[in-house]
């Protein structure tokens, strides 16, 4: 693994200032053991956390246009951001300051002028209660198989991004993705080995797909899904190519299959256009029905639809 490689795992912290002097001071603190992303006034913090996902944001609370105990709310109110500890960093001491902020969802509430030593510790010390409450999550979200997003998982962030894509404005893409012939998989090499195919299959998926807001998961059975926000149809063909494309080159041995002699995957893929309406239900509907005309028609294909 390259030393980028290993910079790209570390825990992501997000820091929210106006003033350079605090991001300098914070970044130099840290950034020896996590990625810290900066962010200078509140709306480009907000955008931050929802693209970036940090594992926890340090706050200012006195900002223009938008002072910090806004931020919190705005993050809390989001499923997407609501997770993500926040610790308010402020020269206010009242302890009616602290209150508010602790009432809002912080976690945390760190006073200027900085103790470093206290910073980093109350850092560690939310990152690993982050780190604890991610892995409960985890037993409930997560595919016992793949140790991707599970089915329930999926139901979930579809409504939310859904809902999202509506408000913003922005385009969704749906990607169904099916393993072809994989009952002739199992059937010729045992189900220990198609398990162990569908791992590699998932690996795939989350290697191709870079954004923090893209959504990998088991569907069930030799399914799988790919939700990807705030993506054109163009851009999800690109991704869903790849996909295709790097499952061929793993060249999983399929000697039974009709299409190739390795394993290869159908995928159908759908874009709401910003502003469509219509049910969540059809969006899904569609997808499935893309995912179909790409097995009709001879399966190892991408078919994707824009819905106007």
């Amino acid at each position: 693994m390259t030393e980028s490689q290993q910079a790209d795992n570390r825990e992501r912290i997000l820091i929210v200032d106006d003033e350079r002097f605090n991001l300098t001071t914070l970044h130099e603190l840290l950034k020896d053991e996590f990625r810290i992303m900066v962010a200078k006034h509140a709306e480009q913090g907000l955008k931050a956390a929802l693209s970036g996902r940090p594992n926890l944001i340090l706050l200012d609370i006195n900002m223009p246009e938008m002072n910090g105990y806004e931020v919190c709310k705005r993050l809390k109110a989001d499923p997407l951001t609501a997770d993500i500890p926040i610790i308010f960093i402020t020269a206010l001491s009242e302890a009616a300051d602290e209150t508010r902020g602790l009432e809002l969802g912080a976690a945390d509430y760190i006073t200027k002028p900085f103790n470093l030593s206290v910073v980093k510790a109350r850092v560690n010390t939310q990152l690993h209660l982050k780190r604890q409450s991610d892995m409960l999550a985890s037993l409930a979200f997560k595919d016992g198989l793949t140790s991707i997003n599970n089915r329930r998982s999926y139901d979930d962030r579809l409504q939310i991004e859904w809902t999202r894509g509506q408000r913003a404005l922005e385009p969704l893409s749906l990607m169904m993705i099916d393993v072809d012939h994989f009952k002739l998989y199992n059937d010729t090499y045992g189900h220990a080995l198609g398990d162990e195919c569908l791992k590699q299959i998932a690996q795939t998926l989350q290697q191709c797909t870079s954004r923090a807001t893209d959504f990998v998961a088991r569907y069930g059975g030799e399914e799988f899904v790919i939700l990807l926000p705030n993506t054109n149809l163009e851009g999800g063909l690109q991704l869903a190519e790849r996909i295709r494309q790097a499952v061929h080159q793993r060249n999983i041995e399929h000697r039974s299959s009709p299409v190739a002699d390795c394993v290869t995957l159908s995928i159908g893929l759908v874009t709401r256009k910003p502003g469509l309406e219509m049910e969540m239900s059809q969006f899904k509907e569609a997808a499935d029905k893309m995912l179909y005309q790409a097995k009709h028609d001879g399966r190892d294909r991408v078919v994707g639809e824009l819905l106007d």
